[in-house]
């Protein structure tokens, strides 16, 4: 049996500022834009793998909610305890520089872990955690 992982869902809170972020500094594709002002939602995905993308949803938009319900889950947002995606490159320190030369919020600068790994920590626009590995 062949799985993959066609699509991931993340919160935004400000269109523009994803589109930097995955867009500009990522280098993300831009596959579908729908909807307008901050009811945007934003496909994106590396170009060389069009079969994974990422959507950025806006979010706490569900009609169930309550407002306290909206207000307490905008706040997790914020706080970048909602949600994180962790990516992958062969050049953690390249992309490392880059992101962080294009402003994006450092989190962990590139370390090896004592599991193993070799990653670095951003969060995106909206407080979500980026966790970028480097490949073996």
């Amino acid at each position: 049996m062949d799985i993959t992982i066609h699509y991931a869902f993340l919160p935004h809170t400000d269109p523009e500022a994803s589109l930097k972020f995955y867009r500009d500094a990522l280098e993300f594709e831009v596959r579908q834009d729908v909807g307008e002002g901050n009811m945007r939602w934003l496909t994106v995905g590396p170009a060389n793998h069009p079969e994974t993308s990422i959507v950025l949803t806006p979010p706490a938009i569900d009609p169930g909610l309550t407002d306290d319900e909206r207000r307490v889950i905008l706040d997790v947002i914020a706080k970048g305890a909602y949600s994180a995606l962790t990516l992958a490159t062969d050049d953690l320190d390249g992309l490392f520089a880059k992101l962080e030369a294009a402003g994006a919020e450092v989190v962990q600068e590139p370390t090896e872990q004592f599991y193993g790994v070799r990653d670095c920590a951003f969060r995106d626009p909206s407080g979500n955690l980026i966790r970028i590995n480097q490949n073996a």
